[in-house]
């Protein structure tokens, strides 16, 4: 993960809100990285806070495994995904299947401000850091 970092930004309706507000809070701080998003999400952020975001689907248009699949390419390092606990997603199997991969490939993820905040000024955010990708294919060959 090289010093400026590929930040995804996804947020369910009910917490987009929220998102917004603490982009414009680290506004300084995330434009000094390239930031992506889902659909609306990426649309209210370039609108409301003046980043530039690159736009990918709605999250149930096919957005998350957009994201899931430039994680796995290694071309995101980092994700902030403010998700309503509270609320069923008509996508919530892609939404699984998101957090999966990020665990996978050992991205950082954030998916409330608190664990944000954290991520965001953490010491290795202002550095390269190399992730310890764990190679899943030899421990599945070691079952069969």
């Amino acid at each position: 993960m090289k010093k400026q970092k590929h930040i995804a930004l996804i947020a369910h309706d009910n917490r987009k809100k929220d998102l917004i507000e603490w982009a414009k809070a680290h506004k300084d701080k995330l434009n000094q990285h390239f930031l992506c998003g889902t659909g609306t999400t990426a649309k209210l952020i370039s609108e409301k806070v003046g980043l530039p975001v690159k736009r990918f689907k709605s999250g149930p248009l096919g957005g998350d495994q957009q994201i899931g699949a430039r994680i796995a390419e290694g071309s995101i390092d980092f994700m902030i995904f403010f998700w309503d606990p509270l609320t069923a997603q008509p996508h919530d199997p892609d939404v699984k299947a998101l957090l999966r991969i990020s665990a996978l490939y050992d991205i950082p993820v954030a998916s409330n401000q608190s664990t944000a905040d954290f991520l965001l000024s953490s010491p290795l955010m202002e550095q390269e850091y190399e992730r310890r990708i764990i190679d899943y294919s030899k421990r599945i060959d070691r079952k069969e």
